[in-house]
């Protein structure tokens, strides 16, 4: 379930409920992907608030990508959400680059957001490590282009897993300075919206990394195109230790792999962790993990099953992507213009 959370709201301005949220299409997409994000984003659509679910490819090439690879992740990935429970209809779905507004108001965001912000952003120290110098511009300053993609749409809400709240709170800072130096109440302070039992999956190889698309190794996660019999061997094989499955979560305190599998039999089933204990309590992985397979096997295996059939006609891919940009479009747009129109643009072009 979502948590309750007020919709957000600046001096006298009110703001329309929205979700947005995006995913980066820059490799194939794992259970971490479905179980942090897509799955939230299929119920989202059903409660009472515009989804708007955008694949930022803009930011994708913040490191070097082949066009033709990059491409054809673009096409799985919308895939993915489509075959996940994403309704073309309900919720806009589109790839960033299609709606210019996007990287206009990142831009404007770029003169708005401070530096300060950026250099204690901890995930672009995470990725570029000792090499920041060799790292691209786009790589350090993608977080207001993650403001922009937010505030463009005025959205009040955004999904995130723990590791992107940071960013979302720099949106609310730049939302809020934005507000201050302009003196408007025009931007929206979004609420992060974190939820569920497994919005961080953890890797099947070592329970204290985060499950990566990037891993070296493919056991170490559940990629959205494998197959039943590939699912079910993953699960089997994973990670564990000697211990029994105890009766409490407190119980999993110091056993970060039996932690991550019982999150993740807790997320697939709908059911709360504790759930999960009071069934399994006092057993071992021998009964557990091949439990969890059968589980995973029947929530993913068809998502992978419509995944191959929707990636056989491109074309209605892209026709879907494109008629999601053109929605997007029309509501970024008018909140592009009034930016412009704030920060003291001249725009007599007809």
């Amino acid at each position: 379930m979502t948590e309750a959370v007020q919709t957000p709201h600046v001096g006298k301005a009110q703001f329309t409920p929205r979700v947005f949220s995006g995913i980066q299409p820059s490799g194939g997409l794992t259970l971490g992907n479905y179980l942090g994000a897509l799955k939230r984003f299929v119920a989202m659509q059903d409660e009472g608030m515009e989804t708007i679910y955008c694949l930022v490819d803009l930011h994708a090439i913040t490191v070097w990508q082949d066009p033709e690879r990059l491409r054809q992740q673009t096409r799985e990935a919308a895939a993915a959400f489509i075959a996940a429970g994403i309704d073309p209809v309900k919720s806009i779905l589109f790839n960033q680059s299609q709606v210019s507004a996007h990287a206009e108001l990142g831009w404007i965001f770029n003169c708005v957001a401070r530096l300060g912000w950026m250099n204690r952003m901890t995930q672009f120290k995470d990725k570029v490590g000792k090499n920041a110098e060799n790292a691209s511009l786009g790589l350090y300053a993608y977080p207001s282009l993650m403001a922009a993609d937010i505030l463009v749409y005025h959205a009040t809400h955004v999904p995130v897993g723990e590791d992107q709240k940071q960013h979302v709170e720099l949106t609310r800072d730049i939302a809020a300075k934005f507000n201050h130096d302009y003196k408007v109440d025009f931007f929206p302070l979004t609420a992060p919206v974190i939820e569920g039992a497994a919005t961080r999956v953890m890797s099947l190889r070592d329970g204290s990394k985060k499950m990566s698309k990037s891993d070296p190794s493919d056991q170490s996660r559940i990629n959205l195109t494998d197959d039943a019999d590939t699912i079910a061997a993953k699960f089997r094989k994973a990670r564990t230790d000697a211990e029994l499955l105890p009766d409490t979560p407190d119980g999993l305190d110091g056993r970060p792999e039996a932690r991550n599998l019982v999150n993740i039999f807790a997320a697939l089933a709908d059911i709360s962790v504790e759930e999960v204990l009071a069934q399994y309590a006092g057993q071992g992985f021998g009964t557990f993990k091949p439990a969890l397979a059968d589980l995973a096997v029947a929530k993913l295996s068809p998502i992978s099953t419509e995944m191959q059939r929707l990636m056989a006609d491109p074309a209605e891919i892209d026709r879907i992507l494109g008629n999601g940009a053109e929605r997007a479009d029309a509501i970024a747009q008018p909140i592009l213009a009034r930016t412009l129109d704030i920060v003291g643009m001249i725009r007599s072009r007809r």
